[in-house]
């Protein structure tokens, strides 16, 4: 039985696919994942090479910012289960090369990667990464089969915006609990900017947009089709309110805490602490209980209607004047956070 996987991702449908897939092998095998996923060499290229050579900084972050953003919502999704996890991101332009090297340094058993289309197998590997790793792997390769041009339903669609939301929100969370671990009344002060992006982008982001929508588009239709959530679901509105309370707590709190107001950084934290398990088990029970339901009670038509609001929501990650920006502040958040995590392990 293998033990510690190798899961390679690039944010196409396909990866997203394979990381349901893999979480699927790991519960029931209790396997080890480390995600890991190869940025192009952004250096290789006349554009790349002078951002480099004129803002190093501005350079990382455009070469690595989003690889970590991708990352991040992996090992959320993986911590959601309890399954232990890792990542590994890496700048090369031979993917398969670099998969194969962090598979041998990592010590893992397993390869688990995916290949486009149930349709001709033969021809889906044809030219991919997936048949470059089957050729020149020293370890297995496990491959999984995903038709990334199969035409999803609006349930699937639905289901994996919400999901995939949940997994964003969950990566920030994990960076402000990482800090909020790592502090120490007598040693340096955090990086309140960091701070701060995490509050706006959970201000902006779920507190606006995504509770809202599920209150109006999930709740309303679960409880028109059944009686048997009405007290969970109730909850549920509850822990919104008061989210959004402690929310506005731990932004007065941070001004006060940057302000050096004494005492102000501990209670910062505890505070923080406690907005951070009350939102992953908020998440917990939609994902266990919430989703599931809607997925057996819910029509097809519900199910349209729920992936249209997801889909054209205002979150301005989504917006096209606003919605570069915001990703950049999610992938800014996700690197910056993971790098602090890596650094003090």
């Amino acid at each position: 039985m293998y033990k510690h996987l190798l899961v390679p991702i690039d944010g196409s449908a396909t990866s997203l696919g394979l990381i349901d897939q893999a979480l699927a092998y790991a519960r029931a095998t209790q396997a080890h994942l480390s995600f890991f996923h190869a940025c192009r060499d952004l250096a290789a290229t006349g554009s790349g090479a002078m951002l480099l050579a004129a803002d190093p900084v501005a350079y990382a972050t455009s070469a690595q910012a989003p690889g970590h953003a991708l990352l991040a919502k992996a090992e959320a999704a993986a911590r959601a289960e309890g399954l232990p996890c890792d990542s590994t991101l890496v700048i090369s332009d031979q993917v398969a090369d670099a998969i194969l090297e962090a598979a041998e340094r990592l010590g893992c058993d397993l390869v688990f990667a995916a290949s486009r289309g149930r349709k001709g197998f033969a021809t889906a590997l044809s030219g991919s990464v997936t048949r470059q790793l089957i050729e020149a792997a020293q370890l297995p390769v496990l491959v999984t089969c995903i038709d990334a041009r199969e035409r999803l339903t609006a349930r699937y669609r639905a289901l994996s915006l919400i999901r995939d939301e949940h997994r964003s929100l969950a990566a920030v969370l994990h960076g402000l609990e990482h800090l909020a671990q790592t502090w120490r009344a007598d040693g340096p002060a955090p990086d309140f900017r960091l701070l701060g992006a995490m509050l706006f982008y959970v201000e902006q982001f779920p507190e606006r947009l995504h509770h809202p929508k599920e209150e109006t588009q999930i709740f309303a239709r679960l409880q028109a089709r059944t009686s048997q959530f009405d007290t969970l679901l109730q909850e549920l509105r509850a822990q919104h309110r008061a989210g959004g309370e402690a929310l506005r707590e731990l932004q007065a709190g941070l001004i006060a805490f940057e302000r050096a107001t004494p005492g102000a950084g501990e209670r910062f934290f505890e505070q923080a602490q406690r907005f951070i398990v009350g939102q992953w088990q908020h998440m917990g029970v939609e994902e266990r209980l919430i989703l599931p339901a809607a997925a057996t009670q819910l029509s097809d038509e519900d199910w349209q209607r729920i992936a249209e609001a997801f889909e054209g929501h205002a979150d301005p990650r989504f917006r096209r004047e606003a919605g570069a920006s915001f990703e950049q502040l999610f992938a800014r958040i996700a690197q910056v956070a993971g790098e602090a995590v890596t650094t003090s392990t």
